[in-house]
């Protein structure tokens, strides 16, 4: 399906083309009918050609009066293409300049010259003259045709030119994410809210989950061109019947996403061209026209044509996004504006605003966009990023780790910091010489303890059970290493005689020594103060194995060849790694056994 909208001066025969071309009644209201003039859109559609080779358009007629520019916006915002009609007997009129600006500020650069009521004078010189108005635009040269709606002159060569039109549009993105702004709301019996809209991008399918404003609604149903439809690619006019929303909390201007795909923001940094003199001489308020979206702003000028705008309400927004400044009291487009920033860091010093400007120069700089986005937070996730529209494909100016993009400068210094932390743990704890990850992230304000791994490898430093040190660390203790190697000497000679609080003070081994020790690995703790070697539970485990099953803690402890004192802890210790279990209130066995 290739979707055209119509724009032209009102009552220039926008709404009578479409019909001859359709057969169908794009005038949907009574008043409309009533008054021969569009006031809001119309939608119709046909086919041209046969079979499966045949040319689906559909056409979004847009009003044509001035009170109704905003209505106008709205269906000429989402469209790919223009079809522009001027009347043969009237010529160029001032809402057909207002029309083009409004094509121009949005970059179409695909479209169509019709020139109508051709019965009722010479198309030429109105053609001529359109024909030279557009060329100054965005649309460039284009294919001029005569018609009249009322004898179907000219028909046949209009569709062959739209056909032509048609062919030379870009093919669509049907995969990823979604962002149908709704354009009209209304309610079917049996069916509940049903919201129409072009879809520009993406495919929407039944069952779909998508996000309208701050709640979820499912796509009940799809329509297209009148059909019922399982699934709907881009580019197409659509009408989706949404389960988990009333008709009265949707309508125009909202949008309909890809959950957590789109980033909502209510500042933005813009690129503007005036319709009309300087960027100087914009008010500083105007209404910004977005998809079917009309949001008030407030301007800030940055420097040269750069702009920031401040939203009143915020709006799913990306880089690239083409708005339309209108001045709500002149009821004309003021300018046109790029997104260049979606989510502008704050200007707070002074000079902040020239700086700004100077930084947007490089917009279109992909990866000079991406770097300075990057270096704002230090990292990013690059899924973020992708939400918020900033281009991801040349990361050659920042650092890629794992799903993180990182400023290379904070990567330094995070680097550096992690050095310096451990080092300083080591100087100010030589029992526990190596830091813990929490605290490394808590150190460095690291986002994600996933970055740690690779920083750890980075900096030259170790990083294993959880904790991060010097490589040469080892397992010495410092000034506790010569009582340890006594506490070892002891148990390896009697592996179940566990040093009583008069020993392990004369070797210098406190509960914190002790802890030491045990973090890094050298004994194992039955309790604060009443250690065995690491290789004392197994040991135990193959002399209570002999046992007949089950023992009572009288018959473990003559076993062990140790005291009660032991034997006790030794075997809560057991039963919590889950080797022994307990029979009764006196007897356990080995789990297994």
């Amino acid at each position: 399906m290739h979707v055209v909208a119509t724009a032209g001066h009102v009552d220039h025969g926008k709404s009578t083309l479409v019909r001859a071309l359709t057969g169908m009644e794009p005038d949907r209201f009574a008043e409309e009918k009533r008054r021969g003039m569009t006031i809001d859109l119309g939608y119709a559609w046909t086919r041209v050609g046969e079979g499966p080779g045949a040319t689906v358009l559909a056409f979004v007629d847009v009003p044509g009066h001035e009170r109704f520019i905003g209505s106008m916006l709205a269906g000429l915002g989402p469209a790919p293409a223009v079809m522009f009609v001027v009347a043969a007997d009237e010529g160029w009129r001032r809402q057909s300049e207002e029309h083009l600006a409004a094509v121009d500020a949005l970059g179409l650069t695909r479209g169509l010259l019709v020139v109508t009521r051709s019965d009722l004078a010479d198309p030429g010189p109105a053609l001529a003259e359109a024909q030279e108005h557009l060329a100054a635009s965005s649309l460039g040269t284009v294919d001029g045709v005569a018609v009249s709606g009322a004898t179907g002159a000219g028909l046949d060569e209009l569709r062959r030119a739209l056909v032509r039109l048609t062919a030379t549009l870009p093919s669509p993105r049907t995969d990823g994410r979604v962002r149908l702004w709704v354009d009209r709301s209304f309610t079917i019996r049996g069916a509940g809210t049903v919201v129409t809209g072009t879809l520009g991008a993406g495919t929407l399918t039944v069952g779909d989950t998508l996000a309208l404003g701050d709640r979820e609604v499912t796509v009940r149903g799809l329509q297209s061109l009148g059909d019922d439809a399982g699934a709907v690619p881009a580019v197409a006019r659509v009408a989706v019947n949404l389960r988990g929303t009333d008709v009265a909390e949707v309508g125009r201007g909202d949008a309909l996403l890809t959950p957590g795909a789109w980033a909502w923001t209510g500042v933005v940094d813009v690129r503007v061209r005036p319709h009309q003199g300087e960027t100087a001489d914009l008010p500083s308020e105007l209404v910004a026209h977005l998809g079917t979206a009309a949001v008030p702003v407030r301007l800030r000028p940055l420097g040269g044509a750069m702009v920031r705008l401040t939203l009143h309400e915020p709006l799913p927004v990306e880089p690239g996004d083409r708005l339309v400044l209108r001045d709500p009291g002149r009821h004309a487009v003021g300018a046109a504006a790029v997104v260049l920033d979606a989510a502008p860091p704050a200007l707070t010093r002074r000079g902040a605003a020239a700086s700004r400007a100077r930084d947007l120069a490089h917009a279109d700089d992909p990866a000079a966009v991406l770097a300075d986005r990057v270096r704002r937070t230090g990292a990013v996730r690059a899924a973020d990023l992708v939400a918020a529209g900033v281009p991801t494909q040349d990361a050659s100016r920042v650092r890629t780790v794992g799903d993180w993009l990182v400023d290379p400068a904070t990567w330094d210094r995070w680097r550096a910091g992690l050095v310096a932390a451990v080092d300083e743990q080591a100087r100010t704890t030589p029992l526990d010489p190596r830091l813990t990850a929490d605290a490394a992230r808590r150190r460095l304000a690291l986002p994600d303890r996933a970055l740690l791994a690779p920083l750890v490898e980075a900096a030259g430093l170790a990083y294993a059970d959880g904790r991060v040190s010097r490589p040469d660390a080892g397992n010495d203790l410092g000034p506790a290493e010569a009582g340890l190697v006594k506490l070892e000497a002891h148990l390896a000679a009697d592996p179940f005689a566990a040093p009583e609080r008069p020993e392990l003070d004369d070797w210098g081994l406190g509960v914190p020594e002790l802890a030491a020790a045990e973090r890094v690995g050298r004994v194992v703790r039955l309790a604060p103060d009443m250690v065995l070697l690491p290789t004392g539970p197994a040991q135990a485990m193959r002399t209570l194995a002999a046992l007949p099953q089950p023992f009572t803690t009288s018959e473990a402890r003559q076993a062990l060849g140790t005291t009660r004192r032991v034997a006790i802890p030794l075997l809560e210790h057991l039963d919590r790694r889950g080797w022994t279990v307990r029979v009764d209130g006196g007897h356990r066995r080995v789990k297994g056994r």
